[in-house]
């Protein structure tokens, strides 16, 4: 055998075996077959962004302090978008839908949410997300790209269930029939409202089949809310992370006091994020 050509076969067998792995166990291990394409994808650019999850809109006292919250979060220079990752409002009522959208546009920048189970409610004997669907058309499962990174937003809320859940199956049919339109080698960030990082506490129960078409991707980030509190669970150098909520009148499961949102940097194909607190 030629030189070189051991290593290349057993590169090859171990990226094999890799794909051979499911989702959720080659995220406990720290491995993500697809970002063995980071070295070779495409040029990309670099920027920065805020993620934010868990607003829980309730009343106008919530909706000062939401403003508030605006307010600090454009003190950042360079900021070119925001993620919400879910339950923007806590009972789902389609005025507090519209409120909180008339209050993230104050921001300035554009905004892209998925849905969360308080962004439901229970109208007669039925549960619906028709107050979020008015306020944010189109935001449901889709994706949109920035500077040749790709950015996904999935539903993973099953109506007003909070644990045990599982994600439906349209978000699946989505993605069977969205990925191949994606670059494989770019670097791609998901968001969503339940936590997606193995052994993360409200995680649904199918969230291994749900990433598991992304194996071959570049997924260097995944923002997720819904446990309020901090998490992280890394793969060589990107996380999968869910944040302390950024609610007036709703307090974190972790048991720790701070309120705020994470300040993200792209730079050459990486993600790095900081927790910034809101006092209010």
């Amino acid at each position: 055998m030629k030189p070189g050509r051991e290593s290349f076969m057993h590169q090859l067998t171990r990226r094999q075996a890799l794909e051979r792995l499911g989702a959720g166990t080659l995220l406990s291990l720290g491995i993500w077959p697809g970002s063995l394409r980071a070295g070779d994808s495409p040029e990309v650019g670099d920027f920065r962004f805020l993620a934010i999850n868990d607003l829980h809109y309730m009343t106008p006292e919530c909706g000062v302090w939401l403003e508030k919250l605006m307010h600090q979060m454009k003190s950042h220079a360079g900021m070119e978008f925001c993620l919400v990752a879910g339950d923007l409002t806590d009972v789902g009522k389609p005025e507090h839908h519209a409120v909180v959208r008339e209050i993230l546009t104050t921001l300035g920048m554009p905004v892209h949410v998925v849905v969360g189970n308080h962004d439901y409610m229970k109208d007669g004997g039925a549960t619906t997300r028709a107050g979020y669907d008015k306020a944010f058309r189109k935001q449901i499962n889709y994706y949109f790209e920035h500077r040749g990174w790709q950015f996904i937003g999935l539903d993973t809320s099953e109506g007003l269930n909070f644990e045990n859940t599982r994600i439906h199956p349209h978000t699946f049919r989505w993605v069977d029939e969205t990925l191949f339109h994606l670059g494989k080698k770019r670097p791609t960030v998901i968001f969503t409202h339940f936590p997606l990082g193995p052994a993360v506490k409200y995680r649904p129960l199918n969230a291994d089949g749900l990433l598991e078409p992304f194996k071959p991707f570049n997924l260097q980030a995944v923002f997720s809310g819904h446990y309020h509190g901090f998490t992280e669970r890394n793969w060589n150098n990107a996380i999968a992370t869910t944040n302390r909520c950024c609610a007036l009148k709703r307090g974190n499961h972790d048991g720790t006091k701070e309120k705020g949102y994470f300040v993200c940097s792209a730079h050459n194909g990486r993600i790095s994020r900081e927790f910034v607190e809101f006092k209010g």
